[in-house]
């Protein structure tokens, strides 16, 4: 299997060498070499962060950031324009030359950053079909064909990214499972980042991902912004009602188990956040990295017929509109405490892509809580 995929390998390497020649597009890092010279970093400081764990921003003088991504240790130096790229780095930190202008986006909770940012014209490959963004400045930039589809995460267009001359790939952490295309874009000098916002615990330390991506677009201002509105609103639900009443969160997999939240991960925080609890206080898969568990019916049952209050999770299968639908799924369902006292809810099918609403979710699950008017529910609703 590995000689085979080194065959394609390259294979592509020597069909697109004469692609990249005739193109007379350099890769970020050829054209980094030629700019070479004998500059060298003078750090001015670090971006402040309040809940972000997963990732740093360092400044140097005359422009330049050193952006890192903790978990997997990788460094991506940006270089201003106009500006030499520094000799004596370390081998493993990425090139990335001022402006970027082609990105390739896969991660696509991402994209909300972006659109907050007003950085969407920065990315100029997607890893979604336009039909299937609920960002609407990305449907928009696809309509006009300012964005294009150049394959999902696992299949790129390889040679369509080559010859437009993408300037690095955002991925989410589903390219782990496919080292063969990080290997494949990084033989075409394509630098590969990875987004781990997902590993923040707490809520907002996913929307601070703004900050990052904010210094990656030369935005920090537009980030700080978009970031203290979330956090604003933590404040205003912090200080209202704790009710204390108990929330499941969950959905039935298509062979039948009940995927719930692992303790640890954002959504049991931000139920805490809105004055509720998570059903399952103790539930963790230590070593997974997985935010999610699968159990079976019965489990699910002792563990959650009892809960105030079900949130079923559309961003999969699509959702349900009615509890009928919902108890289709799972009979069982029938006998739990908040289907009989109709405090069963459903999540928009956008929610995962609107990664910088956050607040707006908390909002929502505070307004579940204490039994507020749902009509000012702006990603979860009542099913009938």
């Amino acid at each position: 299997m590995r000689s085979g995929r080194n065959r394609r390998k390259w294979i592509y390497v020597l069909l697109l060498m004469g692609l990249l020649g005739l193109s007379g597009c350099g890769s970020p890092s050829s054209a980094s070499v030629e700019m070479s010279s004998q500059t060298e970093l003078v750090k001015t400081g670090s971006m402040e962060l309040q809940y972000a764990e997963n990732f740093t921003v360092d400044y140097y003088e005359d422009g330049y950031k050193m952006l890192t991504t903790l978990p997997d240790s990788q460094r991506y130096l940006l270089v201003p324009e106009g500006q030499p790229v520094p000799q004596g780095l370390d081998e493993d930190v990425s090139i990335l030359q001022e402006p970027l202008q082609n990105i390739y986006l896969v991660a696509s909770g991402v994209m909300d950053m972006f659109a907050s940012l007003g950085a969407v014209d920065q990315i100029r490959f997607s890893g979604q079909k336009q039909e299937n963004w609920y960002i609407q400045k990305a449907q928009d930039a696809m309509a006009a064909g300012d964005m294009i589809y150049a394959g999902k995460y696992s299949k790129p267009d390889y040679e369509l990214l080559v010859s437009e001359g993408c300037d690095l790939a955002i991925e989410n952490r589903m390219i782990t499972h496919s080292p063969e295309v990080v290997e494949m874009l990084q033989s075409f000098d394509i630098p590969v980042m990875i987004e781990y916002s997902s590993y923040e615990q707490h809520p907002l330390g996913k929307v601070e991902w703004v900050k990052f991506f904010g210094a990656l677009t030369g935005k920090e201002a537009k980030a700080e912004e978009a970031f203290a509105e979330q956090t604003e609103i933590l404040e205003e639900v912090e200080s209202g009602e704790k009710t204390g009443r108990t929330i499941a969160f969950f959905y039935v997999t298509s062979n039948g188990l009940i995927q719930v939240r692992q303790s640890t991960d954002y959504i049991p925080k931000l139920i805490e956040l809105a004055g509720g609890r998570y059903i399952f206080e103790n539930l963790e898969d230590s070593g997974s990295g997985r935010s999610t568990l699968n159990m079976q019916v019965e489990d699910f049952y002792a563990g959650a017929k009892d809960a105030d209050i079900l949130i079923y999770n559309s961003s999969i299968d699509g959702g349900v509109t009615t509890v009928d639908e919902l108890i289709d799924k799972c009979n069982i369902l029938k006998d739990f405490k908040a289907v009989q006292e109709g405090q069963v809810y459903c999540t928009t099918n956008d929610m995962y892509q609107q990664s910088m609403a956050i607040g707006y979710l908390l909002q929502d699950m505070h307004t579940v809580l204490t039994d507020d008017d749902t009509a000012k529910l702006r990603y979860l609703f009542l099913l009938q």
